[in-house]
């Protein structure tokens, strides 16, 4: 996703760096960074928004959950691997494939 509009951080890289920024887990001068292409490139801005409401959602209906300690790093490994195209995320089964019947074997 672009604007189209040269920016000083391109817009893949912001992207790419979203849920650092969302969970701030990334350093301050990184932070600014973003924050001033926020500013200036509304589709990266409106994906910001998107993405925050979303991580609020989740929020208020799992927060209370307790969640294995290493499922956060499993999780992001994951995101990493799609991210840099070593990774195809797994297909989901749908419900009618669960619940379909299987061939009898001979």
């Amino acid at each position: 996703m672009s604007c189209g509009e040269p920016h000083e951080t391109d817009c893949s890289e912001v992207l790419d760096h979203l849920y650092e920024f969302l969970d701030r887990e990334m350093p301050d001068v990184d932070r600014a960074k973003l924050e001033v292409h926020f500013h200036e490139c509304s589709p990266c801005l409106e994906k910001y928004g998107l993405e925050q409401a979303v991580k609020k959602l989740v929020k208020r209906c799992c927060g209370h959950d307790d969640v294995p300690s290493d499922l956060r790093s499993k999780v992001m490994s994951r995101i990493e691997l799609i991210r840099s195209g070593e990774g195809v995320p797994e297909r989901e089964v749908t419900t009618a494939e669960a619940n379909a019947p299987t061939p009898a074997q001979d």
